[in-house]
Formats: structure tokens, sequence, C-alpha cells
């Protein structure tokens, strides 16, 4: 590869802050990690290092063993513009996912867009826990996937059990178009069913009811209160609907907790993801509405109680 003439990052600005990039002049792909590295530690990025290095793969075309095999090598000119462009974006910190377009989950590469939540690993809990509710994964069952964003709850359980029925839902239609196109490009397309509508809305009109033999959700969860707390990367970039849900970030649950009963049948399990602190409290909505049986709560690797999973009596 041909050593790159400079590396062309112009100072810009962002509203209420000055945002200046010195210019670089690059030689081999280290020094372009070691600057994009500077760069985005000024903007407070975290894993700062990490982020660079996955850009410079990113807009290289390449996987960590090429690059780290070919690190003295020269920066391209036909690759810079795209890695300049992606620093400045995570320098404003909009997320990794959004600037690569992937992520990894339950094993698996998903297609994310500024559309859908960005999958974390502690959802794959979700996944853990249904599993071990399904004593043989190739018996035919039905399963229902509430707020699907990107399908990496639904296209997961797909692959794991080949022979289920899933319907996902989503308000979202653009959200449902990445889903879908996960789902194709993991070739389970045929065993998932997707709906546009709200929580158990699009399947009023399916006759499932009494038939579901497990319904899972990451449903919104953060107080609206909340929001300035949080990092800019969440706050300022990932869609607020699939984020906040009321004073105490439990309304959605409250719905699904509720309605859920209609369409599990005998034994079958609701399975939800929830934030800090409000295991108590949803626990306690579970055994207030009498079609459950006492609710189980699930830690994620931080030890957060991260999953309620209740049976349907």
């Amino acid at each position: 590869m041909k050593s790159c003439k400079a590396l062309r990052v112009l100072s810009s600005s962002i509203p209420h802050s000055e945002f200046r990039i010195p210019h670089w002049i690059t030689v081999t792909l280290a020094e372009a990690i070691n600057k994009a590295e500077q760069v985005l530690s000024t903007h407070g990025v975290p894993d700062a290092r990490f982020d660079a290095e996955v850009l410079l793969r990113h807009a290289l075309g390449r996987d960590r063993a090429w690059l780290l095999a070919h690190i003295q090598d020269g920066l391209a000119d036909e690759h810079l513009g795209i890695f300049e462009r992606a620093i400045k974006r995570r320098a404003l910190r909009e997320p990794l996912q959004y600037i690569t377009g992937r992520q990894e989950f339950w094993g698996l590469d998903f297609l994310v867009t500024p559309d859908v939540l960005i999958p974390r690993p502690e959802t794959e809990l979700i996944i853990e826990t249904a599993l071990g509710s399904v004593p043989d994964r190739n018996k035919p069952i039905a399963v229902v996937d509430l707020c699907t964003g990107s399908g990496c709850i639904a296209v997961s359980l797909a692959k794991e059990l080949p022979s289920a029925r899933i319907f996902a839902t989503d308000t979202s239609a653009k959200a449902l178009e990445v889903a879908r196109e996960n789902a194709r490009g993991h070739g389970v397309s045929g065993g998932i069913r997707f709906l546009e509508g709200d929580l158990f809305g699009p399947l009023e009109e399916l006759d499932i009811e009494d038939q579901v033999d497990i319904i899972v959700s990451n449903p919104p969860y953060v107080p609206s209160g909340d929001r300035r707390t949080l990092q800019p990367e969440v706050r300022d970039y990932e869609p607020a609907a699939a984020l906040f849900a009321g004073a105490d970030g439990m309304d959605i649950h409250r719905r699904i907790i509720e309605k859920a009963q209609r369409f599990l049948r005998g034994n079958g399990f609701l399975i939800m993801e929830m934030g800090l602190g409000q295991a108590e409290k949803l626990g306690q909505r579970v055994r207030d509405s009498g079609g459950y049986d006492s609710p189980r709560v699930l830690k994620d690797l931080a030890g957060i109680e991260r999953v309620i999973e209740a049976r349907k009596v």
C-alpha cells in the first residue's frame, strides 16, 4: 500500500463547544491509530484506542489479524477519507456501531442503524433464559418478541429453535426493515413474522391467544427523568422511543404483564429485561396480577438484576 500524503482532518465546530482536530501527517497504520486515539481521548471517548482500531479496520475493510500483520504499512489515500470521516463522527460521540453499521450479539453479526437500539451483551440473558425453558429445542413452539428493534432476540432464538414460530412486533416501520434484513442475513426469515404495531396489537387478528409458549421483550425501561445522566452516545443518538418509558421506566412492563396472560398458554413463560432497581416493583406487579407463579429474577454478569421471568399458572 502506498503511504498517504496527509490525514486531512480539518477544524470544525460543535454547538456549545469548540471542536478542533490537528492536521495529521501519517505514514503507517500504527501512526494513524495513535493519532486517532489522541483525538478521541481529547473528546472524552471511552476506550479510544479500541475505537480507533475498529474504525481503521472499518475503513480498510479488513479484520484485526490482517491489521496486526500490516501495522507498519502506509495508509493509502483511497482509505483516508473514510477513516477521517469515521473519526470525526466518533469524536462527536456518535456510537461506534452506527458508524460501522454492525454489532455482535449471541455470536452473530447484526446490522444496526440509528433507527434501532444497539444490542447489548446483557440482553443475551434473555436468550439464555428462554432457551432454559425449552426442554426440546426441536419441538414446535410459538414465541412472541415484543419491541423487537433490530430483531436480535427474535433472530437469535430462531437460530437456536429451528422449529419455532416467532412473531416479532415493533411500532417502528424503519426498525422492522432492519430486523427483516437481519433475519434474511442469518437465513431465518421463514421462521419469523414481523408485524408493525404497539406490543400485542398486531397479534389480535392472528388467533393465537392461549397458544404462545414464550413471550420475550427488551422494552424501553429508562425513567424519563434520567435522560440527562445518560452517556451522549445513548442520549443523543439512540432512538428515544426505545429508551424511555415514563417516570419510573416501567410503563411498558406493566402493560406487557397485564396483557401477556391472554396470549400465553398454561405454563408459558414471560421473560423481560429490566433496569437497575426495578426488580422489586415488577416482581410485585407480577404477583398482584394473579396470573403467574412467583417470578424469578436473574442477574447479569455485572451482578445487576436484569431479567424477570414469570410462568403463567
